[in-house]
């Protein structure tokens, strides 16, 4: 098969080579996007990474596309609906990084907790004057875990060895982990009433766009902190600045955020066919407020990026791409064919 792999580092592309001989592998930096998809009309298999754009476009424009094969957990940039009226099978790599995302959760927590890049930034221009930087506890607060798959309840592992308390908000409840973990289940609004800090775990899409917004912070505890490793259209960015602006929240640590890809490169704007609408314009305003506000520390969506996890998504990857070439596919999101229902996978 003829197979493209999207926003490929050099290391991915060599260990992409074990699909050769028997394959044609084609790596590429750069993103997919109804521009780049052109260029690769050849292509039966892609393996994108969540900056790639697999709009109906996308899709459209390649004729012979028999397997997208997602290097992520998420799918939410895949038309899966584009997908399933095209055949086009569509799998995922379901398990590789629960204990590397839910460690960079409590990397954000701390930071935001104790205050670490302020402090750093200080001490690095020879300043050790401490007024501002007092922090707080995590032992003896309450954890509220949005979202409580293999990640989520990873989270509240660690959060028992620092002496917290964890309720989760889940719409499929495990008893047997919750007794085995010591967690309560509990309906959204009771957890944000309830949490000192919340974090976020749930899968992105249409379903969960803007879960917390306005009403959500308006019923959190004052001073909660937030914590985002899940996707950044979870939250929505302007209410989450009007809550950290007035105090509602004490800060936020956020490894996603809503307009990712135009944050990375906002020269995009002005290469688009059509203008941006004045909806994600204001969350891209949102988002660049985000980035500036003191109590708020950000990542470049790296919660994924250990050697070990980056090691379990490209060898899980290039085994459904070899499994769907035996006729054995295996991770399905959406299966070939256009009948089938999209399978539900946890964070």
């Amino acid at each position: 098969m003829d197979v493209a792999v999207f926003e490929a580092a050099e290391w991915e592309h060599q260990a992409c080579l074990r699909l050769e001989p028997g394959h044609r592998v084609r790596c590429t930096a750069g993103r997919l996007t109804p521009q780049t998809a052109p260029d690769y009309v050849e292509a039966e298999v892609m393996s994108p990474f969540v900056g790639s754009e697999v709009s109906a476009a996308v899709i459209a424009a390649l004729p012979r596309l028999r397997l997208v094969a997602t290097r992520s957990t998420g799918f939410d940039h895949i038309d899966l609906e584009a997908c399933r009226a095209r055949g086009v099978a569509v799998c995922n790599v379901p398990d590789y990084g629960d204990p590397t995302v839910a460690e960079h959760a409590f990397a954000l927590l701390l930071a935001v907790s104790r205050h670490v890049v302020e402090a750093a930034d200080r001490t690095r221009r020879g300043d050790f004057h401490v007024e501002g930087l007092r922090g707080f506890d995590l032992e003896g607060r309450t954890l509220g875990v949005v979202g409580a798959g293999r990640i989520g309840r990873r989270v509240i592992r660690i959060a028992r060895g620092f002496g917290m308390t964890a309720l989760a908000a889940d719409p499929h409840p495990d008893p047997a982990a919750a007794a085995e973990l010591g967690f309560d289940y509990v309906p959204l609004d009771d957890l944000l009433r309830r949490a000192d800090v919340v974090s976020l775990h749930a899968p992105g899409g249409p379903q969960t766009r803007d879960l917390i917004s306005d009403a959500q912070f308006a019923v959190m505890k004052p001073g909660c902190v937030l914590i985002n490793t899940a996707r950044g259209g979870v939250v929505n960015a302007a209410a989450l600045v009007r809550a950290l602006s007035s105090g509602r929240l004490a800060g936020a640590g956020l490894d996603v955020l809503s307009e990712e890809p135009l944050l990375r490169e906002e020269a995009e704007i002005f290469r688009m066919d059509t203008p941006l609408p004045a909806e994600r314009l204001r969350a891209l305003v949102a988002a660049n407020t985000l980035l500036r506000l003191p109590n708020v520390v950000v990542t470049p969506h790296i919660a994924y990026d250990t050697a070990e996890a980056l090691g379990r998504i490209v060898g899980t990857t290039l085994d459904n791409i070899e499994a769907f070439a035996r006729g054995e596919p295996r991770n399905l999101v959406v299966p070939s064919g256009a009948a089938g229902d999209v399978a539900e996978t946890r964070p």
